[in-house]
């Protein structure tokens, strides 16, 4: 390695030597050898340029492949060795400019130790023998630089006698060395900090500040740097400064002095070749903020709190659960629940199911509390498996079984996609409301699935009219309905027969989670006007609301505290649906809840007009009103928030004449539903035909 490191040093020496004697100065010499060494590399540092412009240009798409096959290492790992083909990206390469640096350091660190070899051209054997004569030797790493002060001292002269050095070439070795000016700005350079410490301390300071410079600009301005996180970013900052601390402290003071003049040619150089090569010519910022965003958020999902006590036992079994679910060979049905809320919509469809087959029902879940675990402890053919979000991604596209059954719309459009394993798996989308699906959801929500369980003959015109409008290929609509409106109706159907007109009417008030909702634009002049003895308020958030603004909604709970369980009550337990039965009033703005309420119990609701629940800006391409807009006059009134302070009185109106609405509300509820009483039953008369024709083709 030592013979190595001599014959890189060579060239090294020579330009060191040259730079010497141009400037007649050690401390301008190694600024100048610097300088040099930064221009002569000007063809490396474009290239660097040029790269690191190319792998940001490249960033936002690696960064929608890793969203696009989020959990799957090997099709991420695949896909950029693809992309960086595809682009002659070599990511190894960039690790030539630290290789360089290094060298270079190494280099100046030997040259700066050993100036008699480098500079002055000394054979090793005369540099021993003056080693010898004033007791060192070439096992110190400083013995050369002790040699030149005992020349510059005096201890070594030209009446010195010294084995092995001649007359003459001692008075020319002494005549160099005392011509060799070590001092730079009333400092010499030879001095290690640490040895002296006084006006040496501001050494490992100035290249500490030189380095802080150098990583400050480099976050704003160098085009690889900027787009780092901020972890990175001053990492790299601490252990930079931390290095040149080092370097200013324990190496002679010349070294510190090329380190720092180092540091700030690279910032006039970053500077220059910016300005050359601008970045913003060629990276699309828009594109890299939009992909960074979408990883950002997939990262954020389902992010476990280590505070939970129960946190190491979920993820224990989150990660038995998922070798479950592949351990399980020839899953036909498999169902899909955000949480437990969800399971509601799935009870009836999984009884039928139950009932009228053999078949075992796999159900994944991303909440450990789900009611599901306990119904199936009762129920040993249904097979439950808690997976969180991020888990679930993978899961997904790994997934291998005949029919899968869902109420997330969007599906294949964000995390989660279909299966890449197993692509005849039939997806069928269950509603888990009965309004329209053609602008209360995205644009192309449900284009992924292959069946949609349609709740009314709504859903299906609208579902036809955008595969017409689009050119879509026609999916399997099944007259299905709405189970849990069944559900909700026999409820309903109790509760009016039991029904005792009670002191306090209650009322509830659930609002959707969209923009504009009742909770963020006026629950508090709701709550103004309607807080009495008269009333008891419920009110019962979108779950949705509570998944994403939990802490929201945790302050406008303690911000009524005083009035929790005193006439207003905040429902979070969303598996329950006893409050939409037991209520004498429904309250929302654009919430599904309202049909379920209306047609469960007859009775009317009051609508705010706040803004409209619209995620499809191109919703009326298909000529066709939304039902979430048509039934709002059928199933009560309708106030603009402007109207609030008239909220009490519309709501005894209300209170008052509901028998005038229970006709209208059940004759609308006869003509919007299919298969009412029996829709889970028509879900699992298809489900098991569909698996009857399945394993057929397979015959």
């Amino acid at each position: 390695m030592d013979k190595i490191l001599y014959y890189i040093c060579i060239p090294f020496g020579y330009l060191m030597k040259w730079c010497q004697l141009l400037v007649g100065n050690y401390g301008l010499a190694i600024i100048l050898f610097t300088l040099v060494s930064k221009i002569v590399l000007i063809p490396l540092s474009v290239w660097i340029q040029k790269n690191s412009i190319l792998m940001v240009k490249l960033q936002p798409d690696i960064n929608f492949l890793k969203v696009k096959h989020y959990g799957d290492t090997e099709a991420i790992a695949e896909g950029q060795a693809k992309l960086f083909k595809e682009k002659k990206y070599h990511p190894t390469l960039s690790l030539i400019p630290l290789i360089i640096q290094i060298v270079l350091l190494m280099g100046v660190v030997e040259i700066i130790y050993h100036p008699l070899s480098y500079i002055f051209g000394m054979s090793d054997e005369v540099i021993n023998s003056l080693a010898s004569y004033i007791g060192t030797s070439s096992a110190t790493s400083s013995y050369q630089l002790l040699i030149v002060d005992a020349i510059k001292d005096g201890v070594i002269d030209s009446s010195s006698t010294i084995p092995g050095v001649g007359a003459e070439m001692l008075a020319n070795t002494i005549s160099q060395v005392n011509n060799f000016e070590l001092r730079f700005l009333g400092l010499d350079l030879s001095v290690i900090a640490t040895d002296l410490w006084g006006v040496y301390t501001v050494i490992p300071l100035i290249a500490a500040l030189s380095s802080f410079v150098l990583c400050m600009t480099q976050n704003l301005a160098n085009v690889i740097q900027h787009e780092q996180g901020k972890l990175s970013k001053y990492g790299l900052m601490a252990v930079s400064v931390g290095i040149s601390l080092y370097l200013g402290c324990f190496v002679p003071a010349g070294i510190a002095l090329y380190w720092t003049a180092s540091n700030l040619f690279s910032v006039a150089q970053m500077y220059i070749l910016n300005a050359i090569i601008n970045p913003k010519k060629h990276v699309d910022y828009a594109a890299l903020e939009q992909s960074r965003k979408q990883l950002a958020e997939i990262e954020a999902l389902d992010t476990p709190k280590k505070k939970d006590r129960n946190y190491r036992k979920n993820r224990k079994r989150e990660k038995k659960d998922y070798k479950s679910f592949f351990n399980v060979v020839n899953k036909h049905v498999v169902f899909y629940s955000e949480k437990s809320g969800f399971y509601k919509y799935f009870k009836d469809l999984i009884d039928e199911l139950l009932k009228r087959s053999n078949l075992t029902i796999h159900y994944i879940t991303n909440d450990p509390d789900d009611i599901i675990f306990e119904r199936a402890k009762e129920t040993p053919r249904i097979r439950p498996y808690y997976i969180g979000i991020k888990k679930l991604i993978p899961l997904m596209m790994l997934a291998e079984c005949d029919i899968m059954v869902m109420t997330t719309p969007d599906f294949d459009k964000y995390y989660l996609k279909r299966s890449h394993i197993k692509k005849d798996i039939e997806y069928i989308y269950l509603p888990h409301d009965m309004m329209s699906v053609h602008m209360g959801f995205n644009e192309g929500a449900l284009d992924a699935f292959d069946t949609i369980f349609c709740s009314g003959e709504h859903v299906a015109k609208e579902v036809r009219a955008t595969e017409r409008v689009y050119g879509l290929p026609e999916k399997k609509l099944v007259p299905f309905g709405y189970p849990l409106a069944d559900m909700l109706v026999r409820a309903g159907k109790e509760e009016r027969a039991s029904h005792i007109s009670a002191e306090r009417k209650k009322i509830l008030i659930a609002p959707s989670w969209q923009e504009d909702n009742l909770l963020d634009s006026c629950i508090d002049k709701l709550i103004c006007q309607l807080y009495c003895e008269k009333y008891a308020l419920v009110v019962r958030p979108h779950p949705e609301y509570v998944k994403r603004y939990g802490a929201k909604m945790q302050r406008l709970i303690e911000k009524y505290s005083d009035k929790v369980g005193k006439g207003l009550t905040f429902e979070l337990d969303f598996s329950d649906n006893s409050s939409i039965t037991s209520s004498d009033l429904l309250i929302t703005d654009w919430s599904g809840i309202a049909p379920e309420f209306c047609f469960a119990t007859g009775r009317p609701a009051l609508f705010v007009n706040t803004k409209i629940k619209c995620l499809n800006p191109n919703w009326e391409n298909l000529g066709l009103t939304p039902v979430e807009i048509s039934l709002r006059d059928e199933l009560g009134v309708s106030i603009d928030p402007s109207e609030l302070d008239k909220t009490a009185e519309k709501v005894s109106l209300l209170l008052d004449s509901f028998e005038l609405y229970r006709e209208r509300i059940d004759a609308r509820f006869a003509t919007l539903i299919y298969n009412h009483g029996h829709a889970a039953e028509e879900g699992a008369k298809y489900i098991l035909n569909s698996l009857v024709e399945k394993r057929a083709k397979k015959a």
